[in-house]
This record gives C-alpha cells, structure tokens and sequence, in this order.
C-alpha cells in the first residue's frame, strides 16, 4: 500500500519568530529528505482572510517561508482568486484593498481569476461529478506552488484545509459556483439596469437584456462571469432551495475533490498546513471566532489528502470531530492523494 510522508513540528509559544523558524525548517527539512526540485519562481496560495476576521494566518507568519525562497533567489508572490459571495473579495479592487488592509505587502499580489472572476481555463479530469474544471488563469503559468492553509472548520465541507486550498482556492467564479450550488444564475428583473456589461464577459451569448431580462439556461455553461461583472448585483445566485442542496444533497465533498485534483494536475506542489487558531467556521467568515483546541504545530507534506488526514486525525485526537471526513476516501479513489500516512516529527530548530 502507497504511504505518503508528513512531517510536522510542534509550537511551544506560537510566537511570530517560532512560527518563523519551524517553516523555514520544514522546508529544508522536506527538500533535503524527497529531492524536491525548486522551480524559479514559486507563488505562495495564501488566504487574506475576510475582513472583521481575526484568526486568518497573519502575514508576518508566512516570513519564513518568504525568506526562505529568496535565500534561494526564487521569485515569489502571493497569489488568491475571487469569492463567490459579496463581502470585501468578490473583485480584485476590494480583494487587493483587503489584503494591503490585512498587512500582506511582503510580495506582489496576483488575483488569478481577474478583475471580476471571470478569467478561467479548463482542465479535463473525467470524473464523477466534472469532465472539465474551470479554474484562475494565472494558475496556468506556474508548475509549481506552495500551497499554505490554516486547518480549521468550515460551515459547508466541514473542516477546511490543503484539499480546500485546491479546490475552492483555485476555482474561477464559475468553478466554485459549479462546486457550490450546481445551478446557473437568474436575473433580478428589477435590479437590472440594462447597462450590458454583462453581455461583454459572456461568451455564448446567453444574456438577454432589456424590458424582460432573463438568461437562456440551454445556452448558459454556468461560467459566472455575469454574476462577477454586474455592478448593480442584478445576477441571483443564491436561494434558500438552493443552499439547502449544497449543504445535504450536492455531494460537496467530492466535488470539493474533483477540482482539488484539477488544480493539483501537473503540479509539483508542497502543501504546508497550519494548525492553529482552530476555529469552528472559515477565514471567510468577517467575524471574531475562538479556537475550539490549542494550538499544536504546523505541518508540510507534498500529499495534500495525507497531510488534511494528519491534521484532521490530530484535531479528533483532542476532542474536536469536524464533519466532512467522507472527502478522505472519495479523494484517495481518484488518485488525489493517500489517506496512509507517516507522521514524522522533525528535531529541534536548526535556522534560528
């Protein structure tokens, strides 16, 4: 049976200089032990968090890491993709804004989906759920990233990691539309302005603006670009029908999977995760939430099912069950990763 390798170091203070020195030391640590070949230039996927949330990796947490890839001369930046929702980071203005508010000015920011969301390309994975996924353009020009996620909970998948860093990280609008609720947009007939904008960004002409607004659903691909451009929010997504499915009958796990293996495809990854401020919703959530166990360490594999299983394992360990785990299995069955692990625990800080 195929084993992957997870190796971790524990916090004792949760210091920024401890957190610091313990990635710094993963790293050396992963590159020396598995060969990994650096890549000139390597972005850092990060979250910026939403703004009023308090418990997102801050920014001087990822030094070590930064540092650590200039000592190397690699070029880096950080690199994020548009949400879904309203709030601070539906667009790259308002997302950029936020990161800049949130402290993040150590690297160039690429927001890979584009102004709006709507920038994409597909990869063909022929699963379950996908034939193709759609995910931020940007993504395009790297092989290889490092892949940084705070492990915590989350209201739909359950607990939020590497896998999710993947999947609803990598995916244009269109993707984490598709992931989300399966369904194609509507038009408030009476928010719509008829301004046309929308019609600018579809590229299947599916949008009929006017007098009696309205999208044709059999030339509709659910891309979302509309939803992401309108700026008068005239573009329904959400319905209650429509939450009720993605929460209990739209197999979320494993969709979540399917395109955590699309952005994985090609890619010669590192997954770092943190354990840490373990809160019981996501950074996405613009709200003060309190941890539901200690802080333990921080943890870094080339396996991203391997080291959310490690995390998830420790977590359970301490007394929290997240749900969601069922996404273990189905991401192990399209070759994902491996949910048989080997947990290594590196000795003391050696670059202080």
């Amino acid at each position: 049976m195929n084993q992957s390798v997870v190796y971790f170091k524990k916090l004792n203070s949760s210091t920024v200089h401890e957190i610091q020195a313990i990635s710094r030391d993963l790293l050396n640590h992963i590159i020396k032990e598995q060969k990994i070949k650096l890549s000139s230039e390597i972005p850092l996927k990060v979250h910026f968090g939403e703004k009023g949330n308090k418990t997102f990796i801050r920014p001087e947490n990822y030094n070590g890491i930064i540092e650590f890839l200039k000592d190397k001369n690699i070029k880096s930046s950080f690199i994020e993709t548009c949400v879904l929702y309203g709030g601070q980071r539906y667009k790259k203005e308002l997302h950029l804004k936020t990161a800049r508010e949130h402290g993040f000015d150590q690297l160039p920011i690429i927001i890979a989906d584009g102004e709006h969301g709507e920038d994409f390309f597909e990869v063909e994975i022929n699963q379950k759920h996908y034939t193709k996924c759609k995910l931020g353009k940007e993504f395009l020009k790297y092989n290889q990233m490092i892949i940084v996620a705070h492990f915590k909970g989350h209201l739909l998948a359950g607990f939020g990691g590497a896998i999710k860093q993947l999947s609803m990280g990598f995916a244009s609008k269109g993707g984490k539309l598709a992931m989300h609720m399966n369904i194609k947009p509507k038009i408030k007939k009476n928010k719509c302005e008829q301004c046309k904008l929308c019609k600018t960004k579809c590229a299947t002409n599916a949008l009929n603006i006017g007098p009696k607004s309205y999208i044709d659903h059999n030339l509709c691909v659910g891309c979302g670009a509309c939803v992401a451009i309108c700026p008068h929010q005239a573009v329904s997504l959400f319905s209650i029908p429509g939450f009720l499915r993605a929460l209990f009958w739209n197999n979320f796990p494993e969709k979540l999977a399917e395109y955590a293996l699309a952005a994985q495809h090609g890619k010669n990854n590192i997954y770092i995760n943190f354990l840490m401020n373990v809160t019981p919703g996501c950074d996405c959530e613009g709200r003060a939430m309190k941890s539901v166990v200690d802080d333990f360490g921080i943890f870094i594999s080339t396996d991203p099912v391997a080291i959310d299983k490690a995390c998830y394992d420790i977590v359970k360990s301490k007394g929290k069950k997240f749900r969601g785990h069922s996404i273990f299995n189905y991401a192990e069955k399209i070759k994902l990763g491996n949910l048989n692990y080997k947990l290594i625990e590196i000795g003391p800080i050696q670059s202080c």
